[in-house]
């Protein structure tokens, strides 16, 4: 395949390429294409860098197994950098967090959005750089046994303030519950790719019945 003609490639012969989540959109990494590396990428179906330190073609997930599935690729209007979409297997950082992009340095207090995305970043941050005063640090610095203890006694907030058909206190209790089930799913490697993949396969409707059968 010939992409000279379409794309502007650098004095080295690279194109920045920037991956992102299929299902999140979340930008997992920012790394580089030559003309072969691209060629290999549409022919396999799988992410194929050029790594500049080391000089030399890299398949994504070749030793780690961590592989990227590409779903699309497309070129920004003058052809000099690419959004690449995948489908992953596993973390796209090398330091097993799901994004190279896991450091936050600033964010308007004024314009900023909530998102399960960005909460999921922010959780997943404190465990890979630990901040002095957090809580969800400390969470994981405890470990599993006291985060699922929050997780229990979040669950049995939830229960009570149902049972007193309090409105405000339920709901603000779900947000303790989602909070903590959130930080144990970091703690566990699960993503929110992981529990939307398992819902798409569900009919919730369908297995209700199973469900009460069951109790």
């Amino acid at each position: 395949m010939q992409f000279e003609t379409t794309l502007k490639f650098d004095k080295d012969g690279l194109i920045p390429a920037i991956v992102q989540d299929h299902y999140t959109k979340q930008v997992l990494t920012l790394a580089y294409m030559n003309a072969e590396t691209l060629a290999l990428t549409i022919a396999e179906g799988r992410t194929v860098f050029y790594s500049r330190s080391r000089q030399q073609i890299w398949r994504k997930g070749e030793t780690s197994g961590n592989v990227q599935r590409v779903v699309s690729i497309t070129a920004d209007c003058d052809g000099d950098a690419l959004v690449v979409e995948v489908v992953k297997s596993g973390p796209a950082c090398h330091t097993g967090a799901e994004s190279c992009f896991h450091k936050p340095l600033y964010l308007s207090e004024e314009l900023k959005q909530f998102s399960w995305q960005a909460l999921y970043r922010l959780i997943e941050s404190r465990k890979t750089d630990p901040q002095s005063g957090s809580y969800t640090t400390y969470l994981f610095e405890k470990g599993k046994e006291k985060i699922l203890k929050k997780v229990g006694e979040e669950c049995t907030e939830v229960i009570i303030g149902a049972m007193k058909e309090d409105r405000a206190e339920t709901v603000y209790e779900i947000g303790d519950l989602a909070y903590h089930v959130m930080v144990l799913m970091v703690e566990q490697g699960i993503t929110l790719e992981d529990v939307t993949r398992e819902l798409e396969k569900r009919h919730v409707i369908d297995h209700k019945v199973k469900q009460e059968r069951m109790q």
